[in-house]
């Protein structure tokens, strides 16, 4: 058992680092398809930007 203990710790570290990728490709995406929303919606309507309320309430252009 102690001899397969350094390739099940490989084994780990490279799930781990899988699982990262994963989450991190699927927050990548996920941004990509709201900026990909935002820009069809303003070319349908012919907007310049997307403007969002601060919290001191004044409108600003989102920024990516």
């Amino acid at each position: 058992m102690v001899e397969h203990m350094p390739q099940f710790l490989l084994l780990g570290l490279v799930g781990a680092a899988a699982w990262y990728g994963y989450k991190q490709m699927t927050r990548d995406a996920q941004r990509l398809a709201e900026r990909n929303k935002r820009s069809e919606e303003e070319m349908r309507t012919g907007a310049q930007g997307t403007l969002v309320r601060g919290e001191d309430g004044v409108y600003r252009i989102k920024k990516d």
